[in-house]
Protein backbone atom coordinates (compact mmCIF):
# COMPACT_ATOMS: atom_id res chain seq x y z
CA UNK A 1 0.00 0.00 0.00
CA UNK A 2 1.66 3.64 -0.53
CA UNK A 3 1.45 5.58 2.45
CA UNK A 4 0.80 8.82 1.08
CA UNK A 5 -2.40 8.47 -0.94
CA UNK A 6 -4.89 6.58 1.69
CA UNK A 7 -6.49 8.41 4.60
CA UNK A 8 -5.67 8.17 7.49
CA UNK A 9 -8.52 6.09 9.88
CA UNK A 10 -9.82 7.29 13.61
CA UNK A 11 -11.37 6.24 16.18
CA UNK A 12 -15.08 7.24 15.41
CA UNK A 13 -17.72 7.95 17.19
CA UNK A 14 -21.59 6.97 16.28
CA UNK A 15 -24.73 8.54 17.70
CA UNK A 16 -28.04 6.77 16.62
CA UNK A 17 -31.00 9.32 16.69
CA UNK A 18 -33.51 6.09 16.71
CA UNK A 19 -32.57 4.64 20.36
CA UNK A 20 -30.28 7.04 21.25
CA UNK A 21 -27.08 4.55 21.69
CA UNK A 22 -23.30 5.38 20.87
CA UNK A 23 -20.37 3.29 20.13
CA UNK A 24 -17.17 3.46 18.11
CA UNK A 25 -16.01 2.60 15.00
CA UNK A 26 -13.26 3.20 12.77
CA UNK A 27 -13.75 5.86 10.01
CA UNK A 28 -11.90 9.24 8.38
CA UNK A 29 -14.58 11.34 10.26
CA UNK A 30 -14.53 11.93 13.66
CA UNK A 31 -18.20 11.34 14.36
CA UNK A 32 -21.11 9.98 12.41
CA UNK A 33 -24.88 10.66 13.25
CA UNK A 34 -27.22 7.97 12.13
CA UNK A 35 -31.20 7.68 12.06
CA UNK A 36 -31.50 4.11 12.77
CA UNK A 37 -28.64 1.67 14.07
CA UNK A 38 -28.65 -2.16 14.03
CA UNK A 39 -29.89 -2.11 17.47
CA UNK A 40 -32.87 -0.44 16.49
CA UNK A 41 -33.64 -1.31 12.94
CA UNK A 42 -36.29 -3.30 12.38
CA UNK A 43 -34.75 -6.02 10.10
CA UNK A 44 -32.44 -6.78 13.41
CA UNK A 45 -34.81 -6.27 16.07
CA UNK A 46 -38.12 -7.95 14.60
CA UNK A 47 -40.08 -5.13 15.58
CA UNK A 48 -41.55 -2.72 13.80
CA UNK A 49 -41.19 0.91 14.55
CA UNK A 50 -41.66 4.15 13.05
CA UNK A 51 -38.82 6.99 12.84
CA UNK A 52 -40.18 9.99 11.40
CA UNK A 53 -37.89 11.98 10.42
CA UNK A 54 -39.30 14.22 7.93
CA UNK A 55 -42.34 14.82 9.63
CA UNK A 56 -43.67 12.69 7.07
CA UNK A 57 -46.86 11.86 9.25
CA UNK A 58 -47.38 15.02 10.50
CA UNK A 59 -47.54 16.31 6.59
CA UNK A 60 -49.47 13.42 5.84
CA UNK A 61 -52.40 14.47 8.53
CA UNK A 62 -52.31 18.07 7.79
CA UNK A 63 -53.16 17.74 3.62
CA UNK A 64 -55.69 15.04 5.00
CA UNK A 65 -57.64 17.21 7.48
CA UNK A 66 -57.58 19.72 4.29
CA UNK A 67 -59.02 17.60 2.08
CA UNK A 68 -61.76 16.74 4.81
CA UNK A 69 -62.48 20.26 5.38
CA UNK A 70 -62.78 20.77 1.92
CA UNK A 71 -64.95 17.95 1.15
CA UNK A 72 -67.16 19.07 3.94
CA UNK A 73 -67.18 22.72 2.28
CA UNK A 74 -68.25 21.94 -0.63
CA UNK A 75 -70.33 18.79 -0.02
CA UNK A 76 -73.72 19.99 -0.49
CA UNK A 77 -72.57 21.45 -4.33
CA UNK A 78 -70.51 17.76 -4.78
CA UNK A 79 -73.79 15.90 -4.13
CA UNK A 80 -76.18 18.50 -6.21
CA UNK A 81 -73.45 18.23 -9.28
CA UNK A 82 -72.94 14.30 -9.08
CA UNK A 83 -77.10 14.71 -8.97
CA UNK A 84 -77.17 16.26 -12.10
CA UNK A 85 -74.44 14.16 -13.81
CA UNK A 86 -76.62 10.96 -13.12
CA UNK A 87 -79.81 12.97 -14.37
CA UNK A 88 -77.95 13.43 -17.65
CA UNK A 89 -76.11 10.06 -18.24
CA UNK A 90 -79.61 8.20 -17.22
CA UNK A 91 -81.75 10.41 -19.84
CA UNK A 92 -79.05 10.05 -22.38
CA UNK A 93 -79.53 6.18 -22.07
CA UNK A 94 -83.05 6.04 -22.41
CA UNK A 95 -82.68 8.46 -25.44
CA UNK A 96 -80.77 5.59 -27.35
CA UNK A 97 -81.93 2.42 -28.65
CA UNK A 98 -80.29 -1.32 -27.60
CA UNK A 99 -78.61 -2.77 -30.57
CA UNK A 100 -79.73 -5.74 -31.92
CA UNK A 101 -77.30 -8.79 -32.43
CA UNK A 102 -76.37 -9.09 -36.55
CA UNK A 103 -77.76 -11.95 -38.58
CA UNK A 104 -75.32 -15.09 -38.47
CA UNK A 105 -73.65 -15.62 -42.22
CA UNK A 106 -73.11 -19.36 -42.79
CA UNK A 107 -69.75 -19.77 -43.65
CA UNK A 108 -70.37 -22.71 -45.21
CA UNK A 109 -71.90 -22.76 -49.26
CA UNK A 110 -75.23 -23.83 -49.87
CA UNK A 111 -75.32 -26.13 -52.61
CA UNK A 112 -78.71 -26.54 -54.00
CA UNK A 113 -79.43 -30.31 -55.32
CA UNK A 114 -81.45 -31.00 -58.91
CA UNK A 115 -83.94 -33.54 -58.92
CA UNK A 116 -84.27 -35.66 -62.03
Amino acid sequence: MKSSIHPELKATKVNCLGCGTAFESTSTVDQITVDVCSLCHPFYTGKQKLVDTAGRVDKFRTRTEAAKSQKQALGKKAIKASKRQAAKIAKSQNKLEPIKPAKKISKTPQVQVKEQ
